[in-house]
């Protein structure tokens, strides 16, 4: 967004007083976007722009200047913030191991931050609602979460059709896209380990059958579904949208390894799941067939493809770096 035209103003709530600079932009549909700063929240951000939506991010700790800093724990602060014609709510504790240590704050986050709305909403959940145990898995088939993770965000499915009927839940799996850190995604994660290439092998998880899915393919079809939901009332209700190949950890960090012809013989496909991290499900493919059927959903890139684009400016080469995010 350009700078060159904006305006300060006071924003407050009992919980946070902040003195923001907002930008003069047209006047199109306004949505807010919680979790802006994250992965995801800025992809959603990037895509409504782009297409001629008035656009406001919320972040907390990472928030930056474009972006409103507000406690979404925080119920009164919520409601004096969003009077928006559509609030995607991005923001959430994703981290399943995070979450058994960290429940009461995580679950506020994952459940009750999605009650405050005025206008549509499109709250995003996960794949582990489900069980993984008879894949795949459509709109209407019962959910039965493994982790706390899970459950929270199933809570908050339930909480949000509850306080707006209306709403549109989005069922997505794991995420990779353009990160800020390799670590802001667990599919990015990986590249670390693909990087050093020695002696010493590096168990990844051979186990758990994943769908990794685009970020900047969940933020088309938040739009899409924003768009058509604001002609339509019969879209509503929960739907599903992930990526097409099935993939373990060890077979995305060898598909990485590949794209950049680097050494993967470090690499050691680990078939036992690890002691002590959160239950998973095994295999919570998602069936995305209602998204097909109305036309609002996207064809994903190949894996290989759009990993090398999120990947590439973590390079050897440092040089790269200095022309993203900015």
């Amino acid at each position: 967004m350009s700078s060159a035209c904006a305006e300060q103003r006071l924003v407050f709530s009992p919980g946070l007083v902040q003195l923001v600079q907002d930008e003069v932009l047209p006047q199109g549909p306004r949505v807010v976007v919680t979790g802006a700063t994250g992965l995801l929240g800025r992809a959603v951000c990037r895509e409504f722009q782009n297409h001629g939506w008035t656009v406001s991010g919320t972040g907390l700790r990472r928030a930056r200047p474009r972006f409103l800093r507000c406690d979404l724990t925080d119920e009164d602060a919520v409601r004096f913030l969003f009077q928006p014609d559509v609030l995607v709510h991005c923001a959430a504790e994703r981290r399943p191991d995070v979450m058994e240590r960290n429940a009461d704050a995580a679950v506020s986050l994952n459940v009750h931050a999605s009650t405050a709305c005025g206008a549509l909403l499109i709250y995003i959940s996960t794949d582990y609602v489900f069980d993984g145990r008879n894949p795949p898995y459509g709109e209407d088939d019962c959910p039965n979460p493994l982790n706390l993770y899970g459950r929270s965000k199933l809570e908050g499915e339930r909480e949000a059709l509850r306080h707006c009927p209306g709403a549109v839940i989005l069922r997505v799996p794991v995420l990779f896209g353009e990160v800020e850190s390799v670590t802001e995604s667990a599919v990015t994660s990986l590249w670390q380990q693909v990087q050093e290439a020695t002696e010493e092998r590096r168990a990844l998880d051979h186990c758990l059958q994943r769908f990794p899915t685009d970020a900047r393919n969940v933020a088309a079809v938040c739009r899409k579904l924003a768009e058509r939901a604001r002609q339509d009332p019969s879209i509503r209700g929960i739907f599903h949208f992930s990526g097409k190949e099935q993939m373990t950890k060890y077979e995305m960090a060898v598909a990485m390894a590949q794209a950049f012809n680097l050494p993967s013989n470090h690499l050691v496909p680990l078939t036992e799941l690890p002691a002590g991290s959160a239950p998973r499900p095994v295999n919570s493919q998602l069936n995305c067939s209602r998204l097909e059927q109305l036309n609002l959903s996207v064809e994903p890139r190949a894996f290989s493809v759009a990993i090398s684009e999120c990947l590439w400016p973590f390079t050897a080469d440092k040089r790269w770096r200095q022309t993203v995010f900015h």
